[in-house]
């Protein structure tokens, strides 16, 4: 039990007097950095208080920052007096810790009805026979004349298949491309894709921040920068053509590599999809593309097409590490996309998406400003940082998981949330909008 006290004879509101209390005690260093909190219904109990005095103290706090709320494990103490390093508490598991419903910007809906090709794909894969040795760097030959022959139609993209490479997703695509890149810094929107952010750091590299709505007119000392031009992530914009043009000519003028995430192109609804920024200077973009939006997350699977300059050290390095694919997902893959269920998911999510994101804009717009288009599978939605905390802190209780705004920010200033809307069932979501809702009424 947390060692506070409330005084039915002090004028202050109870939830006031156990948010002071608790400020305090981080302060005086009794609860450090990574602390559980108790559950609120437990404290309340024991402080013999109804829950909502003591959820209106932990939404104060995390409003404040001094606690922070965890996906699918409780609340935690996020900070302590300055020049206290208390050694992190020893999580607990508890025994039945309910799950959170994502509505995160990354999962997609899989259409059911088409799990008789998953299964066939996967037959396939126990029947053929696999290399003797490591597998080829580059990746199957099978698999990249299919993905040649679809980036074409798809993306407006013409390539050999002798110039695609499978990768174990985005982030290692990028990974392999920092390893041959000379020296210098990496541009990174901002907000933007903080796997990405956390990549480049890991290879050594210094971040340089694009305000992700401005022209790139500077990429001087830069290696490379890394841009969301179809659908930017998170904020939802088409980069423009004029805006386009201007970034390939930077990064010419400053030999600068422009590295293309196209994470959710084929996903648009609002308008045709935009092709690829690579269609456009195949000697100056590596395009990124990647088979968790369209087949799943867990796949780990993705695909790059580097400049011809940079191709040889990329499948040196490659070859090196041996950070291949595994053979059986690539096998998969093959089927997956011979037989039409790529396509058939990828129109199927389309119609999803379309139908969902008037409901989630209908619901949510009343409360907060979109931040940007709705295309594919997520929101982003600007809205006061503490009340975005106190809306993401009631989504959490009533079981689901949003992302805030904030946290894909680094020296940009905005905040709010990230709704996605791909993962749930339409029951899910439709109780998500209404918490989502609920909250966001009691913060006005």
């Amino acid at each position: 039990m947390l060692p506070v006290r409330l005084d039915r004879a002090d004028p202050r509101p109870l939830g006031t007097q156990l948010a002071d209390q608790v400020r305090q005690l981080v302060l005086d260093g009794a609860l450090a950095r990574h602390d559980p909190m108790p559950a609120t219904r437990r404290l309340a109990a024991d402080l013999g208080v109804s829950r909502s005095v003591v959820e209106q103290a932990f939404d104060q706090l995390l409003a404040e920052g001094w606690l922070e709320a965890r996906r699918g494990s409780g609340t935690w103490v996020a900070g302590g007096p300055a020049g206290h390093h208390a050694a992190p508490a020893r999580r607990r598991t508890p025994a039945r810790e309910r799950a959170l419903v994502l509505l995160d910007a990354g999962t997609p809906w899989i259409d059911p009805r088409h799990q008789a090709v998953w299964r066939r794909a996967w037959r396939e894969v126990s029947v053929a026979t696999p290399p003797r040795g490591y597998d080829d760097p580059r990746g199957l030959p099978e698999l990249r004349t299919l993905l040649a022959e679809r980036l074409g139609r798809t993306r407006g993209l013409a390539v050999d298949a002798d110039r695609v490479r499978l990768t174990g997703g985005t982030t290692a695509g990028l990974r392999h491309l920092l390893a041959v890149l000379p020296p210098g810094a990496v541009a990174l929107e901002d907000p933007g894709y903080r796997a990405a952010v956390a990549t480049a750091r890991e290879a050594g590299r210094s971040v340089r921040d694009l305000p992700a709505l401005d022209p790139v007119t500077d990429l001087a000392g830069c290696a490379a920068a890394y841009v969301t031009p179809a659908h930017q992530h998170p904020l939802g914009r088409v980069l423009p053509a004029a805006d386009r043009l201007r970034l390939l000519a930077t990064a010419h003028r400053d030999d600068a590599l422009v590295v293309e995430d196209d994470y959710d192109s084929e996903f648009r609804y609002d308008v045709a999809p935009v092709p690829a920024l690579a269609s456009l200077d195949r000697g100056r973009v590596a395009y990124l593309g990647t088979a968790s939006k369209a087949i799943l997350p867990s796949l780990r699977l993705g695909w790059a097409v580097v400049p011809d300059h940079l191709l040889d050290a990329f499948d040196a390095h490659r070859a090196l590490t041996h950070d291949v694919p595994p053979w059986p997902v690539q096998r998969a893959l093959v089927t997956l996309l011979r037989d039409g269920y790529v396509d058939a998911v990828v129109r199927s999510a389309r119609r999803v998406y379309a139908e969902r994101a008037p409901r989630v804009v209908a619901a949510l717009s009343p409360y907060a400003q979109l931040a940007g288009p709705v295309a594919g599978m997520y929101s982003a939605w600007l809205l006061p940082h503490a009340r975005a905390v106190r809306v993401h802190a009631a989504a959490e209780r009533a079981g689901f998981g949003v992302n805030l705004l904030r946290d894909y920010c680094r020296t940009a200033r905005l905040s709010g949330l990230v709704v996605g809307f791909g993962g749930p069932t339409d029951e899910e979501l439709d109780r998500a909008l209404e918490v989502l809702v609920g909250a966001l009424r009691s913060c006005n």
